[in-house]
């Protein structure tokens, strides 16, 4: 029996899918762009697949920082709700691309949209 998300949605591949179809889709975002000039881009990408695994009820351990804190600099260089927005709806067509079934989807959202005030430390 499938008991966590993680499992629901088809697990590491899946969300792994999703996490590069996501930075692709943010990269090609000119109003989110500037926030990864200087970044590491793969070393993000497996960080956000480790959390969202967590996340979602995976038995991968997110090890990477605590979510506010991973977020000082974006929000140093002016973060604002309507950025959360676009990642959300990157994201959400990211996991639309990756097969994920729609009420998946929303539970999947509903569980980023939980990080809000941690990402835009308020």
């Amino acid at each position: 029996m499938i008991d966590n998300l993680y499992e629901t949605i088809g697990g590491r591949k899946t969300v792994q899918a999703a996490v590069e179809t996501f930075y692709r889709k943010v990269l090609e975002d000119e109003t989110l762009r500037p926030f990864f000039g200087e970044t590491d881009m793969a070393h993000l990408r497996s960080g956000q697949s480790m959390f969202v695994s967590m996340l979602l009820g995976g038995k991968a351990v997110y090890t990477g920082k605590e979510i506010g804190s991973a977020h000082a600099h974006a929000r140093q260089k002016g973060l604002k709700p309507e950025h959360f927005e676009a990642f959300l709806r990157h994201f959400r067509d990211a996991l639309t691309e990756a097969g994920v079934k729609p009420e998946n989807v929303e539970k999947v959202m509903g569980l980023l949209e939980a990080k809000r005030g941690e990402v835009l430390g308020g």
